[in-house]
């Protein structure tokens, strides 16, 4: 079937006439393979008339497939599953990432949909096993949970409220044969065309050992991520969108001569860096955020195999200049000499140029050269020049630079069109990032954690603890929803559950999401309150025989008509109740977060809500709070006795007591 498929004959098998291919640069916009036009619950129905129903793979579940041609010289197709998992059928009954995300208050829903882009190896194992399991006896073994199986290259879940969470995207680092940004792209289009609500993930990735949240906070100011939209959602161990969006702009806004000036003395390598994409650069380069920035765009741009070069800037003469070459080259070997003498340590400019005189009598020349030698290599050294952010005096050093340069060309100065080059190659490039990620914005030497390098330890710890990105797909008064397509009358709509055993205290809490409900423009309230009510059946487990009593703060009768009396894309609440009480659980179980909402968190960084760290709980108050923020490792066993600190300065108070 495609080069994809190929894995075993058992997956070529699988062939059959007729079958669809899609496009996989396509899929997903609007016509492709359908015109998305209702609400995300009927936009999938109608997509997956398209798909192909399988058998077996994944436990009973019904899931169809989508065949996406990626490109057809050489050939590769991709398969795309969507599983629809009942709440019925659901190993896991609440959703952890809807709580960590913050939207533990959503009630459960009736149905989850799995969009999944299964690894080479799991489409074999999945076909493989469907193709043993013709001739088993027991054709159980033979069935198991696709949407279980880690490794894939991407997996989206949606509830059918339109909420949803991208679990997992792996790129050609983890072996696909799609980049990341390609898979990215493809979830996009699935969540606009779908008309998604909002959409949720985790952002733990990583490219070669570094975490991009970081990098690319650094670079952009945005995750990476942030490209297709995703923006804060949550922060963990107490960070709020304020304090992240404070660590992004100081850490961005680091000076690059500050850094230089006080890295340069532990790390050889910091200075060339900085000067190397200096020389590369069009403009000036004075923060840390343009650095990164510049590096990243650069590796975007560069092909894979091939270099740039980098103008190894020696001191080339002005055609105007009025004196020659010889005259400049002599006068920069004293300048450089006289800095040998300082034994590379920070020399004034106006020190270096008394040094100087003794040799060189005329100062004009000296200026010239002094101000055309700053951040310029000569021979085995760069020459590096840097204002003293105390005393304002702009200073002067050599960096031996023979380690990076092992064949250096001398300084030319007899030639003015002559350039020496040094090639930068991709590989240089991320070594060069990865180098800069390490020594700066993690792993720096003990005696680099005060002053500016505290401010950079705690703005990148603040920024690792962001992971939590949402993306709003639909808003909830969109344009397209007030114009009235179609002929349509909409309104939002969510409901409010009367609490039976209390009814006299009133109304519990209501429970968002709005829905869009659409009617005729003849319709009455008594049409009205039957479409809430088959809306909310359909999307929420709990509501199943939910019945509307009234429509709080509005005063109609059934058969008034609804278009007049209100206006287009107007918010209405509905008080009901459930009609069969029965099987119904505990309360606290019909929502996402479960149970954890009877948690009490109170840590001292803040935080209020479990965030999916680890907590743990004090024996007295039984107060939950993260294991890093009460000192514990991670790589440390919980302890089996754990007070708070509270708890603990209160059993010292009274043990001193008489």
């Amino acid at each position: 079937m495609s080069s994809y498929l190929g894995a075993g004959a058992a997956c070529r098998k699988r062939r059959r006439g007729g079958e669809r291919v899609f496009k996989f640069k396509s899929f997903g916009e609007n016509g492709c393979p359908v015109e998305f036009d209702g609400s995300f619950r009927e936009n999938v129905k109608a997509l997956l008339e398209y798909g192909h129903l399988e058998n077996n793979l994944c436990n009973g579940l019904l899931i169809w497939s989508f065949q996406l041609e990626v490109h057809r010289h050489p050939p590769l197709h991709v398969l795309l599953f969507v599983v629809e998992e009942p709440i019925e059928a659901s190993i896991n009954l609440h959703c952890k990432h809807c709580q960590y995300v913050g939207w533990g208050h959503h009630l459960i829903c009736n149905k989850k949909y799995h969009f999944l882009l299964p690894s080479k190896d799991t489409v074999a194992a999945c076909f493989n096993r469907d193709e043993s399991n013709f001739d088993d006896p027991n054709p159980e073994k033979g069935k198991f949970n696709l949407v279980e199986l880690q490794g894939h290259k991407m997996h989206g879940v949606f509830h059918s409220n339109g909420f949803g969470h991208l679990l997992c995207v792996n790129g050609m680092e983890m072996g696909s044969d799609l980049a990341g940004y390609q898979i990215m792209e493809l979830w996009d289009r699935l969540c606009t065309g779908l008309q998604a609500r909002k959409v949720s993930l985790n952002d733990t990735s990583k490219k070669r050992g570094m975490e991009l949240r970081l990098l690319y906070g650094v670079a952009y100011g945005q995750p990476w991520f942030g490209r297709w939209g995703y923006k804060f959602g949550r922060g963990c161990y107490g960070v709020n969108e304020p304090i992240y969006q404070k660590a992004i702009d100081a850490i961005r806004g680091m000076p690059l001569c500050l850094l230089d000036n006080h890295l340069s003395i532990f790390y050889n390598n910091i200075s060339v860096i900085f000067f190397r994409y200096q020389a590369l650069s069009d403009h000036s380069m004075v923060t840390l955020g343009d650095l990164f920035h510049f590096m990243l765009e650069l590796m975007s741009r560069l092909p894979k195999e091939n270099s740039i070069d980098s103008c190894n800037p020696a001191i080339l003469v002005e055609t105007n200049c009025r004196w020659s070459p010889k005259r400049v080259e002599a006068a920069t070997r004293v300048i450089v000499e006289a800095l040998k003498r300082a034994e590379f340590k920070w020399v004034s400019r106006q020190e270096v140029r008394d040094a100087a005189r003794a040799y060189i009598g005329d100062t004009g020349l000296l200026d010239f050269v002094l101000k055309s030698l700053g951040n310029h290599i000569v021979g085995n050294y760069l020459v590096r020049r840097c204002l003293n952010p105390v005393t304002k005096v702009l200073e002067y050093c050599l960096e031996d630079i023979s380690t990076v340069f092992p064949n250096p060309e001398a300084l030319i100065l007899n030639n003015s069109k002559v350039k020496p080059k040094c090639k930068i190659t991709k590989a240089q490039l991320m070594k060069d990032i990865s180098y800069l990620y390490k020594h700066i914005l993690k792993d720096r030497k003990p005696t680099l954690t005060t002053g500016i390098f505290s401010a950079i330890t705690m703005a990148a710890r603040i920024i690792l603890d962001t992971k939590f990105l949402v993306k709003e797909y639909t808003e909830e008064l969109s344009m397209e929803v007030k114009s009235g397509l179609n002929g349509k009358f909409k309104l939002f709509c969510t409901v409010l559950l009367r609490n039976n055993e209390e009814i006299d205290q009133g109304l519990k809490k209501p429970m968002h999401p709005y829905e869009c409900v659409s009617l005729e423009e003849d319709a009455t309230f008594n049409d009205l309150k039957q479409e809430v009510e088959k809306n909310f059946r359909e999307v929420y487990w709990r509501l199943r025989s939910f019945v509307v009593e009234t429509i709080v703060n509005v005063s109609v009768n059934g058969s008034d008509v609804v278009l007049g009396s209100l206006e287009m894309g107007q918010k209405l609440v509905f008080l009901g109740s459930n009609e069969d009480q029965t099987g119904i659980m505990n309360e606290l179980m019909i929502y996402e977060c479960g149970l954890n909402s009877s948690r009490v968190v109170d840590c001292p960084c803040g935080a209020k809500e479990d965030d999916g760290e680890r907590l743990i709980s004090c024996d007295i108050c039984e107060v939950w709070q993260h294991t890093r923020c009460v000192r514990i490792p991670n790589n440390e066993e919980i302890p089996h006795v754990f007070l708070c600190k509270q708890c603990e300065e209160k059993i010292v108070t009274l043990s001193s007591l008489p």
